[in-house]
């Protein structure tokens, strides 16, 4: 499917859990509704501890809940990954350790072959 994300998921987990901005808000420890409904609309992120509290009031994991700020920054974190990667290989035979370089590198290319949809099942990570 090629269409934008949805900003936040919220508002359509809230409805159908019927609850009001006013009780999710009171849920997650808000004095009233205002924070539920920026949050909503992404005015503003919500704090980490909020994120995880709706993802403990609706048991969706707050990347499904908050999909185009996951997205936003899985884009930046694989652009500095990349930019760490190209250091660690000029750096790999003058480092000061090169067996920790080499363990860094190798992280870098299994975490690479994990995210591909045929990648074997058999590694560590499941």
């Amino acid at each position: 499917m090629n269409q934008a994300h949805i900003a936040t998921y919220i508002r359509s987990y809230r409805k159908w859990s019927g609850l009001s901005q006013k009780e999710l808000a009171f849920l997650l420890g808000y004095p009233d509704e205002v924070p539920v409904s920026r949050h909503e609309r992404l005015r503003c992120r919500p704090p980490f501890c909020i994120a995880l509290g709706y993802e403990a009031v609706f048991g969706v994991s707050a990347s499904k809940l908050f999909p185009a700020a996951f997205d936003e920054i899985s884009l930046a974190i694989e652009v500095r990954l990349k930019a760490l990667e190209d250091q660690l290989r000029k750096s790999n035979r003058k480092g000061r350790n090169p067996v920790l370089t080499a363990r860094k590198l190798e992280w870098i290319y299994e975490r690479e072959n994990l995210k591909q949809p045929n990648a074997s099942n058999g590694t560590r990570f499941s």
